[in-house]
């Protein structure tokens, strides 16, 4: 048997992807870009001035110092030429001049000026350019809302120009932060409590993503409120406008105004805002990747179009849900699979400062170990033998306290109540029946081997008995490795050529002795009988496997069932639940004993690159618990057997019991008779079926303000797109062939304008014409099909919310 891998690829940077392929850069955003750096260069030219000639600039916006004088600003009573030979850096005035306004020269205008130095000139030139841009932004906005929070900052620049201060935006709008937990802890929190439960790679997608959606809403630019065109409540709009006003403030203005404090707005508002903003959002941005998905990279592509419409899918129902726990401020979760410091801490971290954690393509949640590793060449993993090595006590504690909960016994195990369950008590009476039940019986290869016993029964046994054991051995740089380790890594590499003849001899030893490479191998008589030489990617959370062997004499005995067992509980304690292998035709047999798979969970970018193709052998996989011990499962399995057998057994002899037959007619009862009074039935376990309650009618305007809202939340699925109207007989000219009930959420609009939907039924039924006719006319494994299923699913949803579907049967 063999199988030879080897892979690389990172996850990029969440904001780069933002920025390069998640969004492309559209002519308005380039504009934006370009006017940024003429600020910025505007403000290094005024930064090159000489002294007078800043003198000069700041004088403009200077009052007059003499003695009852009220100009509010030096005005040159000669304009400077505009022709191309004049310089600007050189001033045009001096300070002699006298000013238009007011006469007085330039001097009594910048006379608090004379004393200050270079770096406080030049930060008041910078507000001076601010200033400039804001008058700009006034004269042209036509919004009032935006039009009044221009003016406001146009004249606090111009006070701290006049009064040499820093600005301080005062009044009703506060200070940051607005709201508690601001959006970027919320979000933090929802990819917790939602993903954090997940392997590494994926819960890193998910953090991916969560830092994609946040960077997207940092530079968001708000809809006026007079131009939303949304009806809401006028709490819900009076928030919104406070919010709009905060955000131009502290967000969008200090974006090119850069005297001013700038927040991220992710930093400082809250779930308020999120809710005004997320649905208009989440439709443009999955609408804008739709259309520039040709110009993505296929990675980027699959991020965007398949996991983010989920993600955002799924971060909706937590934004608009009444009880989500996410938006707590005292939120915390603890989860084993997550890194310390806490996720919240990343996030801010990066949000605070891009920079800090930029090139981190992962949570390195895998601590490095010395098993196996350089610094130790020879591990020994068999039970019985594992003093110090195979689990710390930690670790150990966990595993019996697993094992404990497995068969019902652990006290601290706490479980949902089912109905029916067996209780503690019966459940150890049974064990004990079963245990007693094997004292004194004469024990023979027949009863420890029988027929029916699992592969790895045999070598169990004998791993028990001391007649095996199993090491992890592999070669080292840092030091020589003992006589021992040397001659079992020449036996496992003897034993792979033998076994495998297909593979180059030198191959084969290239890999064996390579330090990056561990072999497993089971020693019998200190003989190797078996091996599978390995090699361990952890930040990728994946291990190829890339040769695997018994030697033939010991075959068809369990070793290489035990081997894969004793290797999967190995990694499990490094914390990698993914194998890969390729496999060639004779290997694919044993593997998929094994529990491999064609089908491969690890994404491919994951395991990209860093495995390598082979012609003619087939990649398989197989992703392994955290909370099996493989080694042990074939026992607990066949002891969980036994429990069930001696359990139905007891209800069996229960269920034997003969009852008297019914005797009420003799006194006289009348038909019909109730079932309850049959004897023995109540025993059986029969319990009379729950009445169903009268289904309540709803007030025509109450069903038609529910099938409203519902409709819309569909319309504004990510996958309702190929639904929101009749399909076209250009794009498929023989759907009217095929569908002979067309239905579109835009007919169904109409349809609700109209009042049809006087009955649920009716709402129900045109949502099920949709899906049906999609599923008639599409193929299961494309893109439409899929979204049917997806439509399907979140409107089911909607409904039982809403109280209408778990009435219909």
């Amino acid at each position: 048997m063999s199988a030879c891998a080897n892979g690389e690829a990172t996850a990029d940077d969440a904001e780069n992807a933002t920025k390069s392929s998640s969004t492309p850069v559209s002519a308005s955003e380039m504009n934006k870009t370009n006017n940024f750096q003429r600020i910025a260069q505007k403000k290094l030219l005024v930064r090159g001035y000489s002294r007078s000639k800043k003198l000069e600039k700041l004088a403009v916006y200077s009052s007059c110092k003499f003695e009852g004088c009220k100009c509010n600003g030096w005005k040159n009573p000669n304009p400077p030429s505009q022709t191309p030979a004049s310089d600007p850096n050189q001033p045009t005035s001096n300070l002699t001049d006298p000013c238009k306004s007011c006469r007085h020269n330039l001097g009594a205008h910048v006379s608090h000026l004379e004393s200050a130095d270079e770096e406080e000139l030049n930060r008041l030139l910078r507000i001076v350019v601010d200033v400039e841009n804001l008058f700009v932004c006034v004269t042209r906005e036509e919004d009032a809302e935006a039009k009044q929070v221009y003016f406001y900052l146009f004249k606090l620049l111009r006070k701290c120009i006049l009064h040499m201060s820093k600005p301080v935006i005062e009044g009703s709008v506060g200070t940051p932060p607005f709201e508690k937990p601001s959006i970027a802890k919320g979000v933090t929190n929802f990819v917790v409590y939602k993903f954090g439960a997940l392997a590494q790679k994926e819960w890193q997608t998910m953090y991916d993503l969560a830092k994609m959606f946040l960077h997207c809403l940092n530079h968001w630019k708000l809809w006026p409120p007079a131009s939303r065109g949304q009806h809401l409540g006028e709490k819900d709009e009076n928030d919104y406008k406070l919010n709009y006003t905060r955000w131009l403030c502290f967000c969008h203005v200090p974006a090119f105004c850069d005297s001013l404090p700038r927040y991220e707005t992710t930093l400082i508002f809250g779930r308020t805002l999120l809710r005004s903003v997320f649905q208009t959002m989440r439709r443009q941005l999955l609408e804008k990747f739709r259309a520039e998905k040709d110009k993505m990279p296929p990675d980027k592509r699959s991020l965007v179009l398949t996991h983010f419409p989920r993600f955002l899918t799924m971060l909706e129902q937590e934004v608009y849900g009444n009880n989500s726990p996410i938006w707590n401020p005292e939120f915390s979760q603890q989860t084993n699979n997550l890194p310390s410091p806490s996720p919240a801490d990343w996030f801010v971290s990066w949000l605070v400062s891009p920079g800090g954690v930029a090139g981190v393509s992962g949570l390195n949640r895998f601590t490095s170990s010395t098993v196996g590793g350089e610094a130790c060449s020879g591990f020994n993993i068999s039970p019985g033998l594992l003093t110090n090595g195979r689990r710390s006590s930690r670790s150990q504690d966990a595993a019996e306290k697993r094992k404990a909960d497995e068969a019902g016994l652990s006290d601290g195990a706490k479980r949902p109540k089912i109905e029916g369950d067996i209780s503690k008590e019966v459940l150890e009476e049974v064990l004990a029946e079963i245990n007693s039940e094997g004292d004194g019986v004469i024990v023979g290869p027949e009863i420890l081997h029988p027929s029916h016993a699992a592969r790895d029964e045999q070598a169990r046994q004998e791993e028990k008995d001391g007649k095996i054991d199993f090491h992890i051995v592999n070669n080292s740089l840092s030091h020589r490795p003992t006589r021992q380790v040397f001659l079992w890594l020449i036996e496992v590499q003897n034993l792979f050529s033998h076994q495998l003849p297909r593979m180059p001899k030198e191959y084969i030893t290239r890999l064996v002795f390579d330090p990056k490479h561990k072999c497993l191998v089971l020693i019998k008589n200190n003989h190797v009988i078996g091996g599978v030489c390995f090699r361990m990617f952890p930040t990728q959370c994946f291990t190829e496997i890339v040769f695997c062997a018994v030697t033939s004499s010991e075959q068809v005995k369990g070793y290489g069932t035990t081997l894969m067992n004793h290797l999967k509980d190995y990694h499990l304690l490094h914390n990698i639940t993914h194998f890969l292998t390729f496999a060639d035709e004779f290997a694919t047999g044993y593997f998929k004993k094994q529990g491999f798979s064609k089908d491969i969970k690890l994404p491919r970018s994951q395991y990209l690159g860093y495995i390598k193709d082979y012609e003619g052998a087939t990649l398989m996989g197989c992703d392994l618990c955290p909370r099996i011990n493989y080694t042990d499962f074939s026992r607990v399995i066949r002891k969980q057997k036994e429990i069930v057998k001696k359990i139905a057994a007891r209800k069996a002899i229960e269920t034997e019991k003969v009852y008297s037959g019914v005797g009420l007619f003799k006194e006289g009862i009348k038909l019909p008779l109730p079932v309850e009074y049959i004897p023995g039935l109540a025993e059986s376990g029969w319990k009379p079926a729950a009445k169903k309650e009268k289904e309540q009618s709803l007030e025509p305007d109450q069903l038609y303000n529910i099938v409203r809202t519902i409709l819309q939340q569909v319309k504004s699925h990510a996958s309702s797109w190929p639904f929101l109207k009749p399909v076209d007989k250009s794009e498929a000219p023989d759907y009217y062939d095929h569908i002979k009930f067309p239905m579109d959420l835009r007919t169904m609009t109409e349809r609700l304008k109209a009042r049809y939907y006087v009955h649920k039924h009716l709402f129900i039924a045109d949502m099920n014409r949709i899906i049906t006719n999609c599923r008639s006319y599409n193929e299961p494994d494309t893109e439409y099909y899929k979204c049917a299923n997806t439509i399907e699913k979140y409107y089911i949803t909607k409904m039982r919310e809403a109280g209408l579907m778990e009435k219909l049967n």
